[in-house]
Order: C-alpha cells, then sequence, then structure tokens
C-alpha cells in the first residue's frame, strides 16, 4: 500500500498556518514556540556565521515572539535557493548573483525556470571572488591559472557558480585544468597546504577562516583577479562589482588586492509567514551594532546599504513592514 504524502511546500504553508494561529491564540510563550531555519554555507566560511548570529539575535527575544531560530550548515547557495522553493528551509544567506538568477530563471536556474515566490529581506557584507595559491605555484595573475590544480568547489555552492561564471567569460572549462577538485570549503585550506592543488577559487566574505589557515600554514598568497574580461563582466551585469581585500587583513599581505565580488545577501519564501520575517528583521535592524561585533565581515554593515543593495526579489512583506516603521522605507 502506497502512503499518500503531503508535498513539502504544503507542509510547511500548513505548519506556518497553526504556528501563525498560536502566536495570536496563546497565552504564554511556550505554547506560542515556532521553529525556523536558515540555510548557511560550509562551516569554516562565512555564511555559517553568519546564519549563527542572525539567530543568537532572534533567540534572544524568543520569550516576546516566540521564535526559535537554527543555522544549518549547507551546500551554499544554489543549494539554499532550491531548498527555499522545495520548502525544505525558511531562510537562506545566498550570494547577490544567484539570487538573481533563480528569481529570473536564468543561468543554473533555467530549466526550473523563475521562483518567484523568492523574497529578499535584507544584504549582509559584500564577498570579493578571491583567488589563493601556493608560493610555488607560479601564479601571479588570474591568467595564470589556466592549466594548475584547482578546487572550483563543490555543486549546489555559490563559490562553484561564479568560478563556472568567470570560466565562460574567459572561455575556459574544466578540461583547461591539470586538475578540478570539487572540494567543500572546510577541505580546501587543507588540499592546498598538503600539495594536492595549486589553487582555490573562492567567492567569500573577509576576514575567513579558510583564507587565513593556508596563509598562515604554507604561505599561501592572494592574486588579483583584473582585466579586460573582469571590467566586461562587471559592466554587463547588475549584481557584479568592483571589489578590494584590505591590506593588512592576513599576514605578510601589505597591500590591497583588486578584484571583483558579489554580496551576501538573506532571503526567504513568500509563505513564510509576515510575523516571522518581521522579528527576524527586527532582531537584527534593531540589534545591528551587535550584530556587527559578531563577525568582522560584518563591520562594514549599515541600514540603508543593506536595505537598497543587492536585492533582485521583491522584498517580503514582513520585510517591509519593518523597514517602513523603522523610517528606512516610504510606504
Amino acid at each position: 500500500m502506497t502512503e499518500a504524502r503531503i508535498p513539502r511546500r504544503g507542509m510547511l504553508l500548513a505548519g506556518s498556518l497553526v504556528a501563525g494561529a498560536l502566536m495570536l491564540g496563546a497565552g504564554s510563550a511556550d505554547a506560542q514556540q515556532r521553529f525556523t531555519t536558515i540555510g548557511t554555507g560550509g562551516v569554516t566560511g562565512v555564511y555559517y556565521p553568519t546564519g549563527g548570529a542572525i539567530c543568537s539575535l532572534v533567540n534572544r527575544g524568543r520569550s516576546e515572539h516566540g521564535i526559535r531560530c537554527s543555522a544549518e550548515s549547507t551546500a551554499g547557495s544554489i543549494y539554499n535557493l532550491n531548498a527555499l522553493a522545495e520548502g525544505d528551509l525558511e531562510f537562506g544567506v545566498v550570494q547577490s548573483d544567484w539570487q538573481y538568477h533563480a528569481y529570473n530563471g536564468t543561468d543554473q536556474f533555467e530549466d526550473d525556470g523563475a521562483n518567484e515566490d523568492l523574497r529578499a529581506v535584507f544584504s549582509l557584507h559584500p564577498e570579493p571572488f578571491t583567488v589563493v595559491a601556493r608560493p610555488d605555484a607560479d601564479i601571479s595573475g588570474f591568467e595564470d591559472v589556466k592549466g594548475k590544480r584547482v578546487n572550483i568547489g563543490n555543486p549546489g555552492s555559490g563559490q562553484r557558480g561564479t568560478v563556472e561564471r568567470l570560466m565562460e567569460e574567459y572561455g575556459w572549462s574544466t578540461r583547461d585544468f591539470a586538475l578540478a577538485s570539487e572540494l567543500p570549503s572546510r577541505e580546501q585550506a587543507s588540499a592546498l597546504c598538503d600539495n594536492r592543488i595549486d589553487v582555490i577559487l573562492f567567492t567569500v566574505g573577509h576576514p575567513s577562516g579558510s583564507i587565513q589557515e593556508p596563509i598562515a600554514t604554507c604561505d599561501a598568497r592572494l592574486v588579483s583577479v583584473t582585466g579586460d574580461v573582469v571590467d566586461k563582466l562587471v559592466e554587463d551585469t547588475p549584481y557584479y562589482f568592483h571589489a578590494t581585500i584590505p591590506g593588512g587583513m592576513y599576514p605578510n599581505h601589505d597591500n590591497d588586492v583588486e578584484t571583483f565580488g558579489v554580496g551576501a545577501t538573506f532571503v526567504t519564501h513568500a509563505d513564510v509567514p509576515e510575523e516571522v520575517v518581521y522579528e527576524v528583521t527586527k532582531a537584527v535592524f534593531e540589534n545591528l551594532d551587535t550584530f556587527r561585533g559578531l563577525h568582522p565581515a560584518f563591520a562594514v554593515l549599515d541600514r540603508e546599504t543593506m536595505v537598497s543593495e543587492g536585492l533582485s526579489a521583491p522584498l517580503h512583506d514582513g520585510a517591509r513592514r519593518y523597514f517602513i516603521e523603522a523610517g528606512l522605507l516610504e510606504e
């Protein structure tokens, strides 16, 4: 006998409605409790502590709003966007380029079509495209990566997607590398220092432990990513921009490293209740000074930029409601 199953999206929506009724009708915080999950990335990147920082602020107010937040380590941006579409997550941290592609049904989301139910909440830290090379790999510019042993990132990660987009601009395929490894971010530093790969290609917020480790352990070097190909990529797309990794951020790197990048963004689904998104947004923005102190990559954040930049999908009604109340948006 085949068991009848409720579609996952229906389960999320039904659970949201039940939770919403509890939040409205119950008299105690225990009865009102609602669980929500944020999809992040690898534990050594910045997405995982980002989700943890957001949940930390949300959970501080649990006695008032009844929301219990948890951060889940995932494969990254593209995984998170697919999981949001399927109803397996309620929030996700994603690169701004993949937010754009998911909402518009382009690039890797072309076969699935546009996810018109994707909703933006706010933007986060900048994420420069980062090239980390072994000191003996003879790599002084991005063009020198061709023919080397390269980690391009695990499938489902924004890291992998951005590498493939840049390869397309250069007219390269994985056959142009001596090795194209698919290691997740937590494994790439040790692979570099163990001489199993020559170079890491990684889109990440800085400072990052996964960049700090190979620089400190095996004297790895950051490599600039500049030139006509990159200039054209930035000019032709709404989500890429020229970026700088400041000198002094890592040992033995006194000069700025020029590259391009995207922004990290925080997104959700239209089915997630307005009150939940409102409370999550409020928890971050009303404790922004505390949030900035939870990771060095957050130091550059300001309220106006978090509302206005890098958001391709429409704002969720819950986020919009808070921003209007806070004077960050007009009605």
